[in-house]
């Protein structure tokens, strides 16, 4: 996998100053995606041990609230595989801080129906992830005024309250 940016101070993709992943790969291609140059899988860097390492110094600080996964898509099947041993590592030496994820695709239907029986890592991957931003950004439906998202069709939900209940639970802040 390889990665466009990590944000050491972002406070526009969830709550509190947060460490941020832009990952590279996205095959939604959404009109008026903020990030298209990300939509390359071979955009920016490789994701290695050098920039993990650099992600958990960063979290390390007392400051920071918790780790944003966006890009590109974090989702795509490719990124899993390579963000799931970050995410067991976040969680075994942060376990307080927060881990959320920004995707394209759709909680029920893309990731529980169909990803979840298609690749392994989906399952742990989202056991990991405490709040997902899900659906494409839609231009027609863009919203400055909502928190965390970009278009009025996109859901923050509470991944940890949704697993429990088998229902999908919105985020509340």
């Amino acid at each position: 996998m390889n990665y466009g940016e990590i944000k050491n101070c972002d406070i526009a993709n969830g709550v509190g100053v947060r460490v941020s992943l832009f990952v590279s790969g996205c095959t939604h291609h959404c009109e008026g995606c903020f990030n298209p140059m990300t939509w390359d899988f071979n955009y920016g860097k490789p994701f290695d041990k050098e920039a993990e390492e650099h992600i958990t110094e960063l979290l390390s600080h007392e400051y920071i609230r918790g780790l944003t996964l966006l890009g590109g898509e974090p989702m795509e099947p490719e990124n899993q595989k390579a963000l799931l041993p970050l995410l067991r590592r976040v969680r075994k030496e942060f376990p307080k801080k927060d881990i959320w994820c920004y995707t394209g695709y759709t909680f029920e239907r893309d990731i529980l129906n169909d990803m979840c029986q298609k690749y392994e890592e989906t399952p742990e991957l989202l056991r990991c992830i405490d709040v997902l931003v899900d659906g494409e950004f839609i231009l027609a439906r863009k919203n400055i005024s909502l928190r965390f998202r970009g278009s009025d069709n996109q859901r923050i939900i509470d991944v940890k309250k949704s697993l429990e209940t088998g229902t999908t639970v919105l985020w509340n802040d």
